[in-house]
């Protein structure tokens, strides 16, 4: 509703400060001796020496000074000014005061939500990234010659809803639907006799392979080692799907290779839900 002129005063019914009659004709009117502009003179319930005065005949109002039509002398007392509001409605409620029951807007009103411009309660957009987790490997792991072989990922730094197997399976079963950012990291490394020749790093969704990095290093003898790092999207149903991280060395002799985790842990695996995705 829009009005012509100034907003009605909603509510709001105020006893105004104390005045002292001195003779004058004219007064400032103040609340909390901060001066006070009531709606109109109607709004005003006034009393001088236990008489209640008539508005306009008896005093008028212009902005926060109210004149009385008869001077009043020191000894004439103005027992209270009160100012009405708009008697329709209750004006703005005090401090602490309202409580969620009252509002009329709909949805779930509670510590996970919030009121929206449209009056209904949502959760915040996006949410968390969670399901998530992070693991790496707590000792070198053995690897067959040109075998795909999963790694024992065995330590978890992080695991928000218990979601990863890090001693049976050693999987990644996410308990919501979406898509994830998965990645893992692997430090391939030759036998004492033997020069790696080749590393990779793959992940596995329900027991195929999803994505994999291989890098071949034609040079690299069997003190040295290299990191093959992978990283993906994948969706994810929330109930029966799975991730795994798999390896695969080879070397110019032919026997097995290690996977070994140093203080950097050079070994992880990962994986997070992706927020809005």
């Amino acid at each position: 509703m829009s009005y012509i002129g100034r907003t009605p005063q909603i509510g709001a019914y105020h006893k105004l400060d104390s005045i002292t009659c001195d003779g004058s004709t004219a007064y400032t009117m103040q609340l909390d001796s901060a001066n006070f502009v009531p709606e109109s003179v109607n709004h005003l319930i006034v009393s001088v020496n236990g008489v209640i005065q008539a508005p306009t005949d008896s005093f008028t109002v212009s902005s926060s000074t109210i004149t009385f039509a008869s001077a009043l002398s020191s000894s004439d007392t103005i027992d209270f000014i009160m100012a009405l509001g708009n008697v329709l409605d209750i004006g703005t409620p005090s401090d602490a005061t309202v409580s969620l029951s009252k509002l009329t807007a709909t949805g779930t009103k509670d510590a996970t939500t919030f009121l929206r411009g449209d009056n209904t309660f949502a959760v915040p957009a996006g949410g968390e990234n969670t399901p998530a987790f992070f693991a790496h490997l707590s000792s070198s792991q053995s690897v067959g010659d040109a075998t795909t072989t999963k790694v024992q990922i065995n330590t978890e730094v992080l695991d928000t809803d218990n979601c990863y197997d890090n001693s049976t399976n050693y999987r990644f079963t996410p308990t919501t639907a979406g898509k994830y950012f998965v990645f893992g990291c692997l430090n391939h490394h030759g036998t004492s006799s033997n020069n790696l020749t080749y590393g990779g790093t793959y992940i596995y969704k329900n027991g195929g392979n999803y994505v994999g990095v291989r890098h071949n290093a034609d040079t690299v003898d069997a003190a040295e080692a290299f990191n093959v790092y992978v990283s993906a999207i994948v969706d994810m149903n929330g109930s029966s799907d799975y991730l795994e991280l798999y390896a695969q060395t080879n070397t110019n002799g032919g026997n097995g290779q290690l996977l070994y985790d140093n203080v950097a842990k050079s070994c992880y695996f990962g994986a997070y839900r992706i927020i809005g995705a």
